[in-house]
């Protein structure tokens, strides 16, 4: 059977990756590519399509606005740079998006909070929460703070962390390539370019190279170790030349890149992870909870009758039906202390039980496997 080639103008959520190289030109932020871009990102919205950005380029502005020199910078350079660039940075989109009508946000992230259980969830709750009030959330590194031990090192990977975290369905790394070759196409005449990647054997992931540009850490090598991220969790990788205007467009039109395709979904793939996860504890509910689960709805604390295990918020749990047979597992919202204390009670008496604010479920149905 032919492969399926994703099309862009389809997604349901999207996340897009841009090279610094593409944003940063030798005068600053290169303002009318970005504009186009701006006006792609809007088309998509109207069209119903979630967007997250997941953008380089602060280090780059922000060491021609300090005039640092040509080449590494030390560690404290760099963090001085993405600190005057990341401000400028969220701005541009800012100023470049608002005319159509469309909020951003911006986020700041380190490889800890895609390690850390409580950070992911913090992260992959806010993404969701902004996406639903129709925000356009702007990713980066934290390069402030981020230092080579946590750091993700480039944005190709931390694009298909995102795209993972927020259930996209497709990722665009744009670059100053236009696919996956068989050999560097800058060197071997016969180099040929691929089209479709449908499973990312050893032969593909010898096809990776070097980086080729002054501004831009991520070479091949960093895409393919993306697109095997993003397919993994069931999201379709594409890899296209971004230079020209209107890149989004351009790409739906059928302009030349590389599609790395996964074997399920989003949704599938996320189910898959929770349920070979090993649970650490169990949380038998009443009869009504158990009907409810079964007709997916989500696990509220009203309806639990016990709680077993030491378990953390983000934790793997089992749930059990009345006789004590498995109904579900899923990813608990509350820690085993506090599950014990709000067990029984209604969503609204959270805040009084615990003294802040909770969730009003205790298992999201988007974090639970039947």
């Amino acid at each position: 059977m032919a492969a399926v080639i994703p099309e862009l103008d389809r997604a349901r959520r999207l996340v897009v990756k841009i090279g610094s190289a593409l944003l940063v030109g030798p005068d600053g932020l290169r303002l009318e590519w970005l504009r186009a871009l701006c006006d792609d990102i809007a088309s998509a919205r109207a069209r119903g399509t979630d967007v997250v950005l997941v953008s380089s380029g602060a280090i780059a502005l922000g060491r021609k606005v300090l005039e640092l020199p040509a080449g590494p910078l030390r560690v404290e350079q760099s963090q001085a740079a993405a600190a005057v660039g990341q401000i400028r940075l969220a701005r541009a989109y800012e100023e470049a998006l608002a005319p159509h009508g469309v909020k951003t946000a911006q986020l700041l992230m380190t490889l800890d909070d895609t390690t850390d259980r409580r950070r992911y969830l913090n992260s992959r709750a806010t993404m969701q929460t902004l996406l639903g009030m129709g925000v356009v959330p702007i990713v980066n590194e934290n390069d402030t703070v981020a230092t080579d031990e946590i750091r993700f090192g480039d944005n190709d990977r931390l694009a298909a962390q995102i795209a993972v975290t927020c259930g996209a369905d497709q990722l665009l790394l744009l670059s100053d390539v236009d696919g996956l070759y068989t050999a560097n196409p800058k060197t071997d005449p016969d180099a040929r370019h691929l089209p479709v990647v449908e499973a990312i054997t050893a032969e593909i992931e010898a096809m990776g190279g070097d980086p080729v540009s002054g501004l831009s850490k991520g070479g091949m090598k960093t895409k393919l170790m993306a697109a095997r991220t993003a397919v993994a969790g069931g999201c379709a990788m594409a890899i296209a030349e971004g230079s020209v205007l209107n890149p989004l467009s351009a790409v739906a039109r059928g302009a030349r890149v590389t599609w790395f395709l996964p074997d399920t979904d989003p949704q599938a793939a996320r189910k898959r992870w929770i349920a070979a996860m090993k649970p650490k504890g169990e949380i038998t509910v009443d009869a009504g909870a158990a009907q409810a689960l079964g007709q997916g709805k989500s696990l509220l604390p009203a309806g639990v009758t016990a709680v077993a295990g030491r378990f953390g918020r983000g934790d793997p749990v089992v749930v059990l039906d009345p006789r004590g047979a498995r109904l579900a597992s899923g990813l608990v919202r509350y820690s085993h202390a506090e599950t014990r204390t709000i067990a029984g009670h209604r969503s609204d008496e959270i805040e009084a039980l615990l003294g802040y604010p909770g969730r009003a479920a205790l298992i999201h149905r988007d974090d639970m496997v039947l």
